[in-house]
């Protein structure tokens, strides 16, 4: 069902305290929590509720949720914890009246994610257009772009071939004893012993034991995987439960070290992606591509996100150029005059390949051009910021809508955390207009 309005309290409370009388109005948070447009937001997301059932949250208070999270980098407790006790939190999210408890639903933002995890899009338009309208951020920025691709990691451990075998028993002797399906034996004792060795094995390379103890697990997967089918044969309910674990169980089984094609990195997280960018402190990393566009120049505000995506498949960076221009031109309402990138999008199907630059390039680069080509490696300063000060580090949402989720919000807490900067500024200036009119200097000069 619709979310419920916000009651409105237009007289005061005897017993409870009004947000507005215990903050300071002209706090960064509370003149961006009035420069938002709510209300747009709700139309926005109209069509994602239906007309029956119980209503839904609000909209302000959850989609206020999500940006205090990842502006300040907290996770879902750390922020339904802080929400209790901090009155601007609150005054953000809508209420009138501070709250002494929390009068909404935990599980609210993991809920609310998957109803919309495809329409948060409109978040980021919604920063850029809130940096525009206090002065942040020109129309003219818009229009000369740097895009790159960065690894937005896994929440999974380092995949090893004797994690992922031990895992797998694991898993498959626990969903056996849940159904009641009784195994010859579920080598549980002796496949986290056989697991442990083969890691000790490996820090000390001592490769032919390490690997004798890998083939001890890989064949007691095998027997196991050939004891539940056996098991469940004729069992259609069962036969469904065990399906997908089954499957992942003998990809694992199966798959070899320097095999070509798809492997499985993780049990719990199968989209996971094997990863090299040619970093000599992280040669493979875990996760999904992610491609970000931002502002070649920096704006009075800073260097805006204009665009993120999450390309799962890990596709070459020059196939993705097409698409990811076109959704930025979508989403900031400007056409993109000028693009710069690096070097991997050599052979890149833009639309207008004239008006891409690439690093290192010298044919047609000259004046301006040059000088905003050297600016292109500014994006990878905004990358670090994502990663070290929201959740672009370590993606903890579940599934392809969970790595696009978390790429999308990332950029709007970066983008919010620069609004914020941006207002803090402005008010100083303010602050410091009316003292210098209050107490204008003296005019005269004393003698020394």
């Amino acid at each position: 069902m619709r979310p419920r309005k916000p009651k409105t309290a237009d007289h005061d409370d005897l017993f409870r305290a009004r947000l507005d009388q215990i903050i300071n109005l002209k706090h960064a948070l509370v003149a961006l929590a009035d420069k938002i447009d709510w209300t747009w937001l709700d139309e926005q997301l109209a069509d994602c509720f239906s007309e029956k059932g119980r209503p839904a949250e609000p909209v302000r208070f959850m989609i206020g949720m999500f940006l205090l999270k990842h502006t300040y980098g907290l996770s879902d407790e750390q922020v339904w914890e802080r929400w209790v006790h901090d009155p601007y939190f609150q005054y953000f999210t809508g209420e009138v009246f501070f709250q002494h408890d929390l009068p909404h639903e935990r599980s609210g933002l993991s809920h609310w994610r998957k109803r919309i995890g495809d329409r948060l899009d409109i978040l980021l338009a919604e920063t850029l257009r809130i940096a525009h309208d206090s002065g942040a951020l020109k129309k003219n920025d818009l229009a000369r772009v740097t895009i790159d691709t960065t690894v937005q990691p896994k929440n999974v451990a380092f995949p090893t071939d004797a994690k992922l075998l031990e895992t797998a028993i694991r898993q498959l002797g626990k969903l056996a004893k849940t159904h009641n399906v009784p195994l010859r034996q579920s080598y549980a004792r002796v496949a986290k012993r056989a697991a442990m060795m083969a890691g000790r094995y490996a820090h000390a390379k001592q490769f032919k034991r390490m690997n004798r103890h890998i083939t001890f697990l890989r064949t007691r997967l095998g027997r196991l995987i050939r004891d539940i089918r056996r098991k469940i044969d004729g069992d259609r309910t069962l036969q469904k439960v065990f399906a997908i674990p089954l499957g992942r169980a003998a990809h694992i089984h199966g798959q070899k070290q320097r095999q070509r094609g798809w492997k499985l990195y993780s049990w719990h997280a199968p989209e996971t992606e094997c990863i090299g960018k040619g970093k000599a402190r992280a040669p493979y990393e875990f996760g999904v591509k992610v491609s970000l566009t931002t502002t070649n120049k920096r704006a009075k505000g800073g260097q805006f996100i204009l665009h993120a995506k999450a390309l799962p498949g890990n596709p070459y960076d020059g196939h993705t150029l097409k698409g990811v221009i076109e959704e930025t031109e979508t989403l900031t309402g400007r056409e993109i005059e000028r693009a710069y990138v690096d070097k991997g999008y050599v052979g890149h199907d833009a639309p207008n390949p004239w008006r891409v630059f690439k690093s290192g390039q010298k044919r047609g680069v000259h004046g301006q051009i040059k000088t905003e080509l050297r600016r292109r490696s500014a994006i990878e300063a905004v990358i670090g910021h994502c990663k070290t000060d929201g959740h672009l580090d370590r993606n903890f949402l579940k599934g392809r809508l969970g790595d696009q989720i978390n790429a999308v919000m990332s950029a709007v807490g970066y983008n919010l955390r620069l609004i914020l900067k941006w207002l803090r500024k402005l008010l100083r200036k303010i602050i410091a207009a009316i003292e210098a009119a209050i107490n204008p200097p003296s005019a005269l000069k004393y003698a020394s």
